[in-house]
């Protein structure tokens, strides 16, 4: 059975669309783009 007070205490609200759109570009996070551009740069040098 659920127990609803403790589900409540683990309840955090999700951020509003614009809150969560500026923390997912503010983020500078490397994806595999940078990954490449770095090792070509290494390689040429």
């Amino acid at each position: 059975m659920i127990d609803f007070d403790e589900e409540i205490k683990k309840f955090h609200p999700s951020l509003e669309v614009e809150e969560a759109e500026d923390a997912i570009y503010n983020n500078d996070l490397t994806d595999a783009v940078d990954l490449m551009l770095e090792m070509m740069k290494e390689k040429q040098q």
